[in-house]
């Protein structure tokens, strides 16, 4: 019985690797936990990167758990794509179609339901996580056709050398401020106007992350064995978080701020974990990939029962992305009319609904997990059942 378990769970199943998809519901349950906090509990504010003054211990730790989930699923989507171009079946497959045609399948879903999810309202499009995996998928469609050394080489690059691109900076009345609010510096693309545009996650580094997981894909070929895969993830794992530890421990490279001993350890701890997210940093894509890795690792020969659990809601990431968002919208919009307000940070005419402690978030989180979990299982056999080609996208 275990064995059949783990070779279910490392194995490829209707074309699928089980550990990816496992890996992506996992990233998936962190999000859901950081959108319940953005959704109810907005009133305590974090910066990026936070301030560990006046950041709550139990609120830091919540938002850095949440630091896993781009860097994680960017990487899985490179992954994910080589896998695609070559399956188990040894018929190559075109990657370039089908991740031009997927991209900008995001960016219209991120400019529709998602933004629409987030306030009922399109006063302001905001081009968030989705639209940055969309434009980084139609980049990698054109640069997928260089040699994998060269993904490695360029991706490498990228990811470890925007850092240095902090300092150029553009008026918004200056040419290239456009492009460079796109590439590297968050900020509004259209503002006064009928229906502003902001650009909230800056492309470049996703491109880099995107095209270094599309050069790892053939670690999970039929050509290699679990247990040299096993090896190599933690080998890697280990590496990164090796070169963090460097890096960050003496202040060398890859961060915006540096890191200082506190008052107290706890407080020492925060701030060498306190990374900057837009656009991410080095520090902060070592982090999240490295536990990534060493992830997926553990997963190659794990034999917990619930991880099918999770590999329900990481088989199914588009649908339980959408429905989680319009969940959260509904139901607060709903215990907004019962209770009212509570709260009125920031501005005395507008109050929010929030709850009074961080644990709220996550014992709210568990709950929505198991309201969406049936309706993600049923869409999981739906889309695997289906000739459907638009299901897929989901």
């Amino acid at each position: 019985m275990q064995e059949a378990l783990i070779n279910q769970m490392t194995n490829k199943t209707n074309n699928r690797i089980v550990s990816i998809d496992i890996l992506r519901g996992f990233v998936i349950l962190l999000m859901l936990v950081d959108h319940v906090r953005e959704r109810f509990y907005l009133h305590k504010q974090v910066l990026d990167p936070m301030d560990i003054n006046t950041t709550e211990p139990e609120l830091f730790f919540t938002r850095l758990s949440a630091h896993l989930c781009a860097p994680i699923f960017v990487f899985l989507t490179g992954m994910s794509a080589w896998l695609y171009a070559n399956p188990s079946s040894g018929i190559k497959r075109s990657a370039h179609s089908f991740l031009f045609k997927r991209g900008l399948i995001l960016i219209l879903l991120e400019a529709t339901l998602i933004n629409f999810s987030w306030f009922g309202a399109y006063q302001t499009l905001y081009l968030q996580v989705i639209w940055a995996i969309g434009l980084s998928m139609i980049a990698l469609a054109v640069l997928a056709y260089l040699p994998r050394w060269w993904l490695i080489a360029i991706g490498g690059a990228i990811v470890i050398g925007h850092n240095l691109l902090s300092p150029i900076q553009f008026m918004p009345n200056e040419i290239g401020y456009s492009l460079w609010t796109i590439l590297h510096d968050r900020g509004f693309l259209i503002s006064d106007s009928l229906v502003n545009v902001k650009i909230s996650y800056p492309v470049l580094p996703w491109i880099g992350v995107i095209m270094l997981g599309y050069a790892a894909g053939p670690l999970f070929s039929s050509n290699v064995s679990s247990e040299k895969r096993k090896s190599i993830l933690i080998k890697s794992g280990f590496s990164l978080l090796a070169l963090l530890l460097v890096l960050r421990g003496f202040n060398i490279y890859g961060e915006t701020l540096e890191w200082a001993y506190q008052t107290t350890l706890l407080l020492t701890v925060m701030d060498f974990f306190n990374y900057t997210k837009y656009p991410p940093s080095l520090d902060f894509l070592l982090f999240a990939i490295s536990v990534g890795a060493l992830t997926l690792a553990w997963l190659e020969t794990s034999k917990a029962n619930w991880l099918t659990k999770v590999n329900t809601l990481g088989s199914a990431p588009m649908f339980f992305y959408i429905l989680h968002l319009y969940a959260l919208l509904i139901l607060y919009m709903f215990a907004y009319q019962i209770w009212g307000p509570n709260t009125f940070y920031g501005n005395p005419q507008q109050g929010y609904l929030a709850f009074d402690h961080v644990c709220q978030v996550w014992l709210f989180a568990v709950g929505l997990v198991l309201l969406l979990y049936w309706p993600c299982k049923k869409f999981g056999e739906f889309k695997r059942a289906t000739n459907m080609k638009w299901v897929k996208y989901f």
